[in-house]
Order: structure tokens, then C-alpha cells, then sequence
């Protein structure tokens, strides 16, 4: 069964019948153990247990498998990397890479086209009508995930529904069954819809504190559901580690990580410049009250004026000086101080780059860089890769340094 895809619709899809299958036969598990076990018949160890291993995969998916492995938002060791791998396979919600490759190209959560859960396609779809099918997006062949391509991931079955029994049998309560039943099918189900409410909620109830250019909004709630993710507004700075920039923001991956860094377990937690962030909350506070033109005229993002340069002048003096260059609408850019803050990594930015030493195609044919994609740059930014945020536009007007102009 095929769904034909029409311009502004999602892509043509095609059932998914292993995904569809064992999605349906969890959540059947689930209910017929709560009728059998219900809330009053489990010990409140395996209360707790359900509670602990259910943070533990909320942890793993927005500490690991979305600020860590998708976003490169700080750096950690192996034994803390495959710590949170595993946490995040206990949600049985895809490999650290797919969640990778489904964040990079999901900034735009209102467009059908890319977004393969996006909210202009209804509630009821962005929540679970997705998770039936496997629909294919072209943007997924485009991102960077060299970073994981030699990545292991724990076996999801195990981490899910092997680790509650055993848990439960290795302290001697014994109450395998119920463990199965809650800290295992349960605790899945919840981590499923709590995650998926960023998808659907997140994008329908709120308030948009940073950009109202797509349908993410804050909610306390589903912060406190989903260990922070649910103040997704702030996601208009994907690059940070933090789900939300203040103290009154819900997000303890946000506090672990800090702990962890006064420890040397983590490094390189990397923020949002501060005045990017300030910024973009002053603008959406005097949009209400403030007429678009006068406003666009205070916080302009166009380049202004700048110096003229050719495309050879520009390629000389990023061979030269060692500086990554790229050209978007019309405007030279010199991006080599942002590309450790790319939240996409750098690799995608020198592959759409001016820099010779980068265009060159290497001896793997797979791995080959046209040296003249550097034209597409343009269209990359401007939604062909990922349609970017007022402040990302903001951004690479502070980093535009001439003007293309022909010889």
C-alpha cells in the first residue's frame, strides 16, 4: 500500500510492516499486563524500577542520542558515549544514527515534504500515523553522519525488555513478571508517547519565545515528560546543550552535564552566543507591538554593503589564508570560526565550500566532492538541505565579508 506524494505532501510512503507490527504487539502487551498486574498489585520496587528506567531512556534520547550524536553539543568518552547509547536503545526508537539523521534534517517541523513527522500534517500523524510507514526523505542522504557510521548501539530488545527482570531477579524480589510488565512494556509505551508529544503537543500547545518562523513552541509539561525536550522553542539554537538557556527551564540533561563537567566526564559543552539568544527573544517580544518593516530595520539579517570581490579573488584568499569560505546569495561568507558550532558538523559546510583543499575528490568514488557544488550553497541553506531560523540568518550576516560580482 503506497501513498503518492504531491507537491507540500509528504513523500511516497510505504508501510512498514516489522515497525507497524511490533509497535501494535507492545502496546497489546502493555494493557493485557495491566489488567492481569495492575497499578495495586506491584510492589513499589518495581514501581521505582519503572520510574528509574524510564528516566534512564529519557536521558539516553535527549542526552545522548539527540544533544550528543545528533547536534555534537559537547564531547564525551567512550564508556559515557555508550553509557547513554544504551539508554537511549532501552526507548526502542531506532539507532543513535537514525535519530541522528531524523534530527539534522527536521528543523522545519512544518514541512511535509522533509519533516517525517511534521505538524502541518495533522496531529494524529505527526504523534504516531508516521511511525507505520517507511517513508523515504531524500534530505537523509545528505547530512553528515561520518561521526557514527562506525557507531555501536546495544541491542534494543535487551536494554528494553531484558534489563527490568533481570534487574528484578538479581536484587531477590523476585517479581519478574511485574518488572516485565511495567519497568518493561509499560515504561516503553510511556517513553514512546512522551517522546512523540515533542512531534504532536509541542508544536500545537505553548509559548514561542525565540521564532515564530516554524511551529515549535515551549511547554512546562512536556519538559517535565520528557527530561527537557519539551521547551523545543529553544531548539532555533540546535547547537546548544541545553533544552533550555535558564534556571526556570526544566532540563536535567542541562544539570547532569554540568555536574559531570566539574568532573572531566564531559567537555566542550557548547552554548548559543549569548547575544544571538538575546536577540531573538527581543525581536519576538517587540514583534507584537513593533511594525515587520520598522523592526526588520533595527534587526536587519541582509549583508548590507560590502566589498566586491570575483570567485578568483575569493578562492585565493581562501587557499591562502586557510579560511573556509562559501557563497550564499550572492554574499561571501567566511564560516571557519563556526564550524565547530554547526550543529550539522563542519563536513557539511566544507563540502558546500570554496575552499579548493576541500573540493578535491579523494580516491573513494562514493566519497567524491563535486568542486563545483559550492553554487549550491545557496539552495542548501535556504531550505534545499534545511530551511535556517531568523538567527541563523542573523548569524551569517556577521560573518559575510564580500560581495560576488563577475570578473
Amino acid at each position: 500500500m503506497e501513498k503518492t506524494a504531491s507537491k507540500g505532501s509528504p513523500p511516497r510512503q510505504t508501510i512498514w510492516w516489522f515497525g507497524s507490527t511490533f509497535f501494535t504487539l507492545v502496546h497489546i502487551g502493555a494493557f493485557i499486563g495491566l489488567y492481569y498486574r495492575p497499578f495495586s498489585s506491584v510492589s513499589w520496587e518495581t514501581l521505582l524500577l519503572t520510574f528509574v528506567l524510564y528516566q534512564g531512556a529519557m536521558l539516553g534520547v535527549t542526552m545522548g542520542y539527540h544533544r550528543l550524536y545528533s547536534h555534537r553539543a559537547f564531547k564525551a568518552g567512550p564508556i559515557l558515549s555508550a553509557v547513554v547509547a544504551f539508554l537511549g536503545a532501552s526507548a526502542t526508537q531506532g539507532s543513535a544514527r537514525w535519530c541522528d539523521q531524523g534530527s539534522k534534517t527536521s528543523p522545519t517541523p512544518h514541512d511535509p515534504v522533509h519533516d517525517p513527522y511534521a505538524a502541518s500534517s495533522g496531529l494524529l500523524w505527526s504523534h504516531l500515523g508516521w511511525v507505520f510507514y517507511k517513508t523515504h526523505y531524500e534530505r537523509m542522504n545528505l547530512i553528515d553522519t561520518a561521526d557514527l557510521d562506525k557507531d555501536t548501539v546495544p541491542l534494543s530488545f535487551f536494554a528494553a525488555f531484558g534489563v527490568p527482570p533481570l534487574v528484578s531477579y538479581l536484587r531477590g524480589d523476585h517479581d519478574v513478571l511485574g518488572a516485565f510488565i511495567w519497568a518493561g512494556l509499560v515504561k516503553c509505551v510511556l517513553v514512546w508517547h512522551c517522546t512523540f508529544f515533542i512531534n504532536s503537543l509541542a508544536h500545537w500547545n505553548g509559548v514561542q519565545l525565540y521564532t515564530d518562523e516554524n511551529t515549535s513552541r515551549g511547554n512546562f509539561i512536556l519538559a517535565v515528560l520528557t527530561c527537557g525536550e519539551g521547551n523545543h522553542n529553544f531548539h532555533t539554537f540546535p547547537q546548544d546543550f541545553r533544552s533550555g538557556p535558564t534556571i526556570l527551564e526544566w532540563d536535567p540533561p542541562k544539570w547532569i552535564l554540568l555536574l559531570l563537567q566539574r568532573f572531566g566526564l564531559v567537555s566542550n559543552l557548547r552554548r548559543a552566543r549569548q547575544d544571538d539568544v538575546s536577540e531573538a527573544k527581543l525581536y519576538m517580544s517587540l514583534k507584537a507591538f513593533v511594525d515587520a518593516e520598522a523592526l526588520e530595520k533595527l534587526y536587519p539579517v541582509d549583508a548590507g554593503e560590502q566589498p566586491s570581490w570575483t570567485l578568483e579573488k575569493a578562492q585565493e584568499y581562501a587557499d591562502s589564508a586557510g579560511r573556509c569560505l562559501v557563497v550564499i546569495g550572492g554574499y561571501i561568507m567566511d564560516v571557519t570560526a563556526y564550524l565547530g558550532e554547526h550543529p550539522g558538523g563542519a563536513a557539511i559546510i566544507r563540502k558546500y565550500s570554496l575552499r579548493k583543499a576541500q573540493n578535491k575528490a579523494n580516491d573513494n568514488e562514493t566519497n567524491a566532492v563535486d568542486p563545483e557544488l559550492w553554487k549550491q550553497a545557496t539552495w542548501a541553506f535556504s531550505g534545499g538541505m534545511n530551511k535556517h531560523s531568523r538567527p541563523a540568518r542573523r548569524r551569517l550576516r556577521d560573518l559575510t565579508i564580500a560581495r560576488l560580482v563577475e570578473d
